[in-house]
């Protein structure tokens, strides 16, 4: 075998593990050895197709067993899988597919509305539409036209592989190139820093368009020969019996998740005996919440990363939980971090500064888009993450704030250069600042500080409601304050500290 990539992992995991369970989906099991032969199959078809080294395959769609068996076999072709986010308003995700240029669009059930919108029609891409039940339907046939024979396309570790989507702050967003060595080198971060074993039942229900819900909770645990119960939401109460019977081991979630889950009614009594890894990531978890976990037996373990390192860039390690409290921990194994000044000399120790990352698992840059890549590097290959940490004595990293202005709202990425550019659209509009606010819920949310054009009248739930639509509803701040005038400095450009200090509480 010639393929070193991730889509020859079906078959080589089923040598030892053929009639092991990799997915459990609607109810129904995958063993290896049928998730080797499916997307064997699926890579034949789409080879027939003419789809082959380089193409795009765009998806979207909720977390689905067709939708890891895509990957899969696009990796297997040499293709390029293009995961979208499920939140998106139909002319964001045109946007992006008339960047990444797909030579097929398959979508799952409930996006009829996306594929058909005239921005997303007028790009006339061949698309391939997954079943209500994903063993049924359009792509069901499509892969079992599909010869079971393995291909044999050489892959190597330096091929790209994936392309995944983060907001930029110019108001488009940025495809993150991946190859199949950045997502096996941080594949293999999570298993080594978390300890996954063959007995690994991992409860998946993150979007697994992100990269982490993909990257670090359904491939690892796929590598490793594990079991992965795929759930298109996360819904508490469902995922509070799904963890006591299939005796869950693995959880991975947001600040917002877990929160979810500790004000369920049955969380005093709910059997949490089998988990033994909870993992965090997208920003800082209240203490107040690793402590009400704690004080269920369960240790939640936090880690920092971005889209760009694949995203694994440090973990707290689980023997640190309560001393570390609070803490990103220290760099992956093959990772290294560090903290510099603005003239990127190395921080002292709890001086605050930004946080830089290398390693195998950190992407070569940003697809058809060399300045943002030049831009994202300094000192060769270490990338700039656009966050502010600090490093205590022992080497542990704490993430304090953000260089950037971005907003991370129950783990997605909200930029408010984009929200703006959006909210002035709106004709009786002159100027808008978008700030984050605490949210007990979120973590943190966006509010919209906006002027009006002169004699122009609009209220706060007019604005708001203009935006919907126009942009992913996660992106729509929570509330809305019209003022007379925005600050500005010297040269005319708007002061966003100001406004944060005016306009947070």
């Amino acid at each position: 075998m010639r393929d070193f990539g991730i889509g020859s992992w079906p078959t080589r995991v089923a040598r030892t593990r053929p009639d092991g369970v990799a997915m459990i989906h609607f109810g129904v099991s995958t063993t290896f050895a049928e998730v080797a032969e499916r997307t064997a199959r699926l890579a034949n078809a789409l080879r027939a197709k003419g789809i082959g080294r380089g193409d795009r395959i765009a998806y979207l769609g909720h977390n689905s067993s067709a939708l890891a068996e895509t990957l899969f076999a696009a990796a297997r072709l040499g293709a390029v899988f293009v995961p979208l986010n499920t939140r998106l308003a139909p002319p964001e995700t045109a946007y992006i597919l008339r960047d990444c240029e797909p030579s097929l669009f398959v979508w799952g059930p409930s996006f009829e509305n996306t594929v058909e919108h005239p921005d997303v029609k007028a790009l006339g891409i061949p698309t391939v539409a997954v079943g209500e039940d994903p063993r049924a339907g359009e792509f069901e046939a499509l892969l079992r036209s599909g010869d079971p024979t393995p291909l044999d396309e050489p892959i190597s570790h330096d091929d790209l592989v994936m392309i995944q989507y983060t907001s930029g702050t110019s108001g488009h967003p940025k495809g993150v190139m991946m190859t199949h060595g950045n997502i096996t080198w941080n594949v293999l971060h999570v298993i080594l820093d978390m300890d996954l074993t063959q007995g690994t039942v991992a409860l998946v229900a993150a979007p697994m368009f992100h990269t982490a819900g993909l990257n670090v909770h359904f491939l690892p645990t796929f590598l490793k020969g594990g079991t992965a119960l795929i759930e298109e939401s996360w819904r508490p109460e469902r995922m509070l019996d799904l963890i006591a019977e299939h005796r869950v081991t693995y959880l991975f979630g947001v600040t917002s998740m877990y929160q979810s889950l500790a004000q369920s009614p049955r969380w005093a009594e709910a059997d949490l005996s089998s988990v033994s890894v909870a993992e965090s990531g997208g920003s800082p978890l209240p203490e107040v919440l690793l402590r009400t976990y704690a004080d269920r037996g369960v240790a939640i373990i936090q880690g920092f990363g971005l889209t760009e390192s694949s995203p694994g860039a440090t973990i707290l390690p689980p023997a640190d939980t309560v001393r570390k409290l609070g803490s990103a921990g220290l760099p992956h194994t093959f990772a290294d971090a560090r903290i510099v000044r603005p003239d990127f000399t190395t921080a002292d120790v709890d001086e605050v500064g930004e946080i830089l990352v290398q390693g195998p698992n950190v992407t070569k840059g940003y697809w058809r888009n060399e300045e943002a890549t030049k831009a994202a590097f300094v000192d060769g290959d270490w990338l700039r993450t656009g966050d502010l940490a600090r490093v205590d004595a022992d080497g542990y990293i704490y993430i304090v704030d953000r260089l950037k202005d971005m907003i991370i709202s129950g783990g997605e990425n909200v930029y408010p250069a984009e929200v703006e550019a959006a909210i002035v659209a709106h004709p009786a509009v002159d100027e808008a600042a978008v700030i984050g606010v605490p949210d007990a819920r979120w973590g943190e949310v966006g509010r919209a500080v906006v002027t009006l054009r002169p004699g122009a009248s609009l209220t706060p739930e007019e604005l708001l409601g203009f935006l919907d639509g126009r942009i992913a509803r996660y992106k729509i701040p929570k509330s809305a304050v019209i003022v007379e005038a925005l600050p500005h400095n010297a040269s005319g450009k708007l002061v966003k500290r100001t406004v944060k200090e005016q306009f947070s509480d």
